[in-house]
């Protein structure tokens, strides 16, 4: 990943460009998508995969010129971490997500419904943890909507660092209190410093597995704990059919860090069978309803003591697999 200032003064104004150039043509690529429609499957699918493109590019562009606007109005910078800056670029993320949601339900069919103890009925008024499995495309930015834009949260994400190349998340993201982590999971403390001092409306938001399910990572994983000697846990993620076996390291690092927060984990079905991109070209238009089903536990319930703890998230991995084989898509 280039540093920084490569990707700010020189990648990110490239792609503006780029970015520019294809909206200007969009017109024509509409029509033409729209035109090839009747000789296709009579699903649209190129022509409902042109439009989300065109509507992620302009929202792309809005974006990075409502931040730019920002940085000069904060005194080019200087009040970029202040509360009430920090406020306006959670709204403003909000508000990007919203509409990219509002678009993905017209023209992909997707709807995401909400079963269990959300955080505002959990801990009104407390911090939390959220852990949340990780499988199909879009499924954090879906989680990240609702903690925005229904439950009025702000979310303290850890993200993978190849996600910077996207020239708003790079930017909006790396103003607020986020982590972006290399390959390998990185640091346990900087997670740890992530989740200290979140306040009540604040909520911590980690993926333990640290990428997508698939079958190929799942036996992967299950491999790298044969190969540290951990042949319990091995045994206990062979058990596991949709999930990768969970790191331990920044959950534990997270709760450490925030005893005071409360946890939720989050399981979710609807996007399983999507693991590339031809799986989600045949099923457009989706038309699916994504279940987030939400558990809460109360920060005196978490369990003390490094292996207690390990122990006690496979215990809840291990729920939400079972969770998944309940209510996931029939094979």
């Amino acid at each position: 990943m280039p540093p920084r200032w490569l990707r700010r003064v020189v990648l990110a104004p490239v792609l503006l460009g780029a970015i520019l150039v294809v909206l200007a043509t969009m017109p024509v690529w509409l029509l033409a998508a729209a035109l090839a429609a009747p000789f296709g499957s009579g699903r649209l699918r190129a022509l409902r995969v042109t439009w989300m493109l065109a509507v992620y590019l302009l929202l792309e562009v809005v974006a990075l010129v409502v931040l730019f606007g920002l940085w000069v109005g904060s005194g080019f910078g200087w009040k970029l971490r202040g509360p009430r800056f920090q406020r306006i670029h959670y709204v403003l993320t909000g508000r990007f997500l919203r509409v990219l949601y509002a678009q993905a339900r017209w023209a992909l069919g997707v709807k995401v419904a909400v079963v269990g103890t959300h955080p505002d009925v959990a801990a009104p008024g407390r911090p939390e943890l959220v852990f949340c499995r990780h499988a199909g495309p879009g499924d954090s930015f879906l989680l990240i909507h609702a903690l925005v834009n229904w439950f009025d949260r702000e979310p303290r994400i850890v993200l993978k660092h190849t996600l910077q190349w996207d020239p708003v998340i790079d930017v909006m993201l790396n103003r607020l209190p986020n982590l972006f982590l290399t390959a390998g999971g990185g640091d346990p403390s900087q997670v740890a410093a992530l989740a200290t001092g979140l306040d009540d409306n604040d909520v911590l938001v980690l993926f333990p597995e640290g990428g997508n399910f698939t079958p190929t990572r799942r036996e992967r994983a299950i491999q790298r704990l044969r190969e540290l000697g951990l042949h319990a846990l091995a045994e206990r993620a062979g058990r596991m059919r949709h999930v990768l076996a969970p790191r331990p390291g920044g959950t534990l690092a997270a709760l450490d860090a925030a005893p005071e927060a409360g946890v939720i984990w989050v399981a979710h079905t609807g996007l399983d069978k999507l693991l590339t991109v031809g799986d989600l070209w045949r099923h457009l238009p989706l038309d699916l309803t994504i279940t987030m089903r939400w558990w809460s536990v109360d920060a005196s319930q978490v369990p003390v003591g490094h292996e207690q703890r390990v122990d006690w998230l496979y215990e809840w991995w291990g729920r939400i697999d079972a969770w998944i084989d309940r209510h996931g898509p029939s094979s």
